[in-house]
């Protein structure tokens, strides 16, 4: 008699998988049941409630062996997974959300438990919010990215080597000026790569409230490489905001000016 499997799968994330990884995305759904009985019972972890999931990961509250709260995390091992664990022992909690356990064979994380019920998004004061977010981003980008991290610079050369083939099926004129020019600035920055921990995906959604700190960074998709590379997730999220200033161009100085502002206060020396 087969046995009802111990953590429910929910049906958008194995339709998900599906439509984006197809018989591979199947085949990882068919055996996360299994996955994730052999993960409670390793670290002899308890259900705490009904999954999370995003597109891609299982996130299942747990109660660990003394009663204390967590959440199991299950996803598949790929480029822009593998790095998450690396990360986030390298962060150990600054800004981020801690990591309790990593069993490298399946990508399984024991975490921190934060509340998932309130992100950044949901704090209204745009200013405030901003705050949180780029005073996030300083201390991230403080450290060092430790060996294992991708490192931007090569998904850069990568991208550059795709234009010629993405001009040649760009009509307009001004959009192939423009992919021109972005392709000349990256190609200036190359030589300058930095060796700062990036999150990569740092907007409002993936800033979590938490108790050990009142806000903490969640799924990141680590590289390693220049801070200023982190501002694109603060200048486009939420960006009904921004038009409803009905002032774009002076909005987002401000969101860029404020993340500049806080990269040179963590990660550049100041002098005495």
């Amino acid at each position: 008699m087969t046995s009802e499997p111990r953590v429910e799968i929910p049906e958008l994330l194995a339709s998900s998988h599906a439509k984006f990884n197809g018989d591979a995305g199947r085949a990882w759904i068919a055996a996360l049941p299994q996955l994730a009985a052999a993960c409670l019972d390793r670290w002899a972890l308890q259900p705490d409630g009904p999954p999370a999931h995003g597109a891609v990961a299982l996130v299942q509250p747990v109660l660990l062996a003394d009663g204390a709260p967590a959440v199991l995390k299950l996803q598949p091992v790929d480029d822009e997974t593998a790095g998450e664990p690396v990360a986030l022992r390298a962060w150990n909690g600054d800004g981020a959300v801690r990591l309790l356990k990593h069993d490298p064979d399946s990508g399984s994380m024991l975490l921190e438990r934060l509340d998932a019920s309130t992100s950044l998004a949901a704090v209204r004061d745009h200013n405030a919010a901003l705050q949180v977010l780029t005073e996030l981003l300083g201390r991230l980008t403080a450290h060092t990215a430790p060996d294992g991290i991708r490192r931007l610079a090569d998904i850069a050369v990568s991208m550059l080597d795709r234009v010629p083939h993405a001009l040649a099926l760009v009509p307009e004129p001004s959009t192939r000026r423009l992919i021109r020019r972005c392709a000349g600035v990256i190609t200036e920055l190359l030589p300058e790569p930095s060796d700062r921990l990036l999150h990569w995906d740092l907007h409002y959604d993936n800033v979590l409230a938490g108790e050990r700190e009142p806000w903490l960074a969640i799924d990141p998709e680590p590289l390693a490489g220049d801070p200023g590379f982190e501002l694109l997730p603060v200048l486009d999220n939420r960006w009904d905001e921004v038009v409803a200033t009905g002032e774009v161009e002076r909005a987002v100085d401000h969101r860029s000016l404020g993340g500049e502002r806080r990269l040179v206060a963590e990660v550049v020396p100041q002098p005495e």
